[in-house]
């Protein structure tokens, strides 16, 4: 019964997967927008019932056993289908005719754009997306299981704070608002330790007893 219901549950989430990939292919969404794929009605604005829906849905469909929470494992085979999801759709950018094959020349057309964006960007720290996906992998361990009502209930509290002007609706403006804030707060939480840091590193050693 659970293997049936984790079958269906994966293949929803790979049409999924497989659905948003195409329309990035065909529209690349700017990145102030990434946050307002959950904006049904496309009024440019996400609802309480819009916000809080596409969460409780994710979790729902992670939920293969449908015991009202997501495990650690029910998250990496989710994880798994949307791994699989990406790498169709960049077989899917290389494969430009659309013929199922990859031929030489489209290899390497694909490896010169891919040098060309890189050198626009500039440096980056090697390995880093390796290691996220080992901190996440750790923390997904950690947390145990996901109940799905208590994250309703934290998506909720969520909208409530990022709808700054209480319209209750919630814009990409009051999002990047809200991530400008966080950014804000993660630096002078950064600054401070630094400070005190330094601060213990200058102050004189106790002198010793006699």
């Amino acid at each position: 019964m659970n293997k049936t219901l984790l079958a269906s549950g994966l293949a929803a989430l790979a049409l999924t997967a497989a659905g948003g990939a195409a329309v990035a292919r065909q529209s690349p969404e700017p990145p102030h927008a990434r946050g307002m794929r959950a904006d049904a009605d496309g009024d440019q604005r996400l609802s309480q019932a819009e916000f809080v829906g596409r969460r409780v849905a994710r979790l729902t469909a992670a939920d293969a056993n449908r015991d009202g929470s997501v495990t650690a494992d029910e998250r990496r085979a989710v994880a798994e289908v949307r791994r699989a999801g990406r790498a169709d759709a960049r077989f899917d950018r290389l494969d430009a005719d659309d013929d199922g094959v990859i031929s030489k020349a489209e290899f390497e057309a694909r490896r010169e754009h891919r040098a060309g964006v890189r050198a626009e960007r500039g440096p980056r720290a090697g390995h880093r997306g390796a290691h996220r996906h080992a901190a996440r992998a750790g923390r997904m361990a950690e947390r145990g299981p996901i109940v799905i009502v208590e994250a309703e209930a934290r998506a909720t509290a969520a909208f409530s704070r990022l709808d700054a002007d209480r319209d209750g609706f919630v814009t990409a403006a009051e999002r990047h608002a809200a991530r400008a804030d966080r950014r804000e707060h993660r630096r002078e939480r950064m600054a401070g330790r630094r400070a005190a840091r330094q601060a213990q590193q200058a102050s004189p050693p106790a002198p010793a007893s006699e």
